[in-house]
């Protein structure tokens, strides 16, 4: 499905499209003439970040990563979002998952509905920016509470949720990293020369806040790592401290079978034939035993 609403006082266009419809798809192309190559990126929905400027048709192409308003597998995790500036249109290409982001646009336009295309673009990802803010707070409070859970009790299911907030972290990391870089790569374009001085602002701003979620994404998951470190190496101590415990049983187990065993043997030893024969074995085991578990502890402690 297409949609067309007019903006800046009828000067420019915002249009946009449902990625699902091919037929909307290939009609699009030949009504403003877009390049097969961006349309394909458009239709990606695996696309990484990029940033492009096609001479041809004189486009600019925008891929921008999305965070999701659902987890994914129990984490969450980012899609990646087109935007097409031809002449005077800007196209947003979403699909389900995205779809939500209409709405957002559309409220900008209601609020100031005089500017340019780039002037929209650019706030546009700067509020895209500033959606990672309440998933990363997320990720942070999930993690205050799981930590409070394992210090109490270590379970399985504990460690799988902290595995499913690192597996969100990194999809967040990598989405707000790339979204930085290609704002920074905007610059580089002979497009950027073209834009007032009102619009660089814009751009800068939306680099900034990408900038600012990418560094809240980076702290929350070395805070995460760190943590999951910690919980590693207390599992390996209480590891090691079980097999201690193991050890030294098995050990300790071993001196009465010893003992017996000497005095089992079919030949004569000293008090064999005395009625108290049993308990010297007893004493003989007892204190064999507490010499080695004096020696173990010793070097255990």
């Amino acid at each position: 499905m297409e949609s067309k609403r007019q903006f800046n006082q009828g000067k420019n266009h915002w249009i946009y499209v449902d990625s699902s419809e091919s037929t909307t798809i290939s009609e699009l192309q030949q009504k403003y003439q877009l390049s097969d190559e961006m349309v394909g990126y458009a239709l990606d929905r695996n696309e990484r970040a990029r940033v492009e400027y096609d001479l041809e048709h004189q486009a600019l192409l925008v891929v921008y990563n999305v965070p999701l308003k659902e987890k994914q597998n129990n984490h969450y995790a980012t899609r990646p979002m087109t935007f097409i500036i031809k002449e005077d249109c800007l196209f947003t290409f979403t699909t389900k998952e995205t779809a939500h982001l209409v709405p957002l646009i559309e409220n900008l336009l209601h609020q100031n509905s005089n500017q340019s295309q780039y002037s929209l673009l650019f706030h546009i990802l700067f509020e895209l920016a500033g959606q990672f803010f309440p998933l990363i707070e997320n990720v942070n409070r999930d993690r205050d509470k799981l930590n409070e859970k394992l210090r109490q009790h270590t379970t399985n299911q504990h460690l799988l949720a902290l595995s499913d907030l690192s597996v969100g972290l990194v999809y967040l990391v990598t989405a707000t990293k790339q979204n930085a870089v290609l704002l920074e790569t905007l610059k580089a374009f002979d497009s950027y020369r073209q834009l007032t001085n009102i619009e660089k602002e814009q751009l800068d701003d939306a680099i900034i806040e990408a900038k600012q979620a990418n560094e809240m994404a980076a702290l929350a998951a070395q805070v995460l790592e760190q943590l999951s470190n910690t919980y590693n190496n207390l599992l390996n101590n209480n590891l090691n401290d079980t097999m201690k415990l193991l050890t030294v049983w098995s050990l300790l187990l071993t001196i009465p079978t010893i003992v017996t065993g000497f005095f089992g043997m079919n030949m004569d030893l000293p008090l064999t034939d005395s009625v108290f024969g049993w308990i010297l074995v007893v004493v003989i085991s007892l204190g064999l035993s507490v010499w080695l578990l004096m020696i173990l502890w010793r070097r255990i402690r």
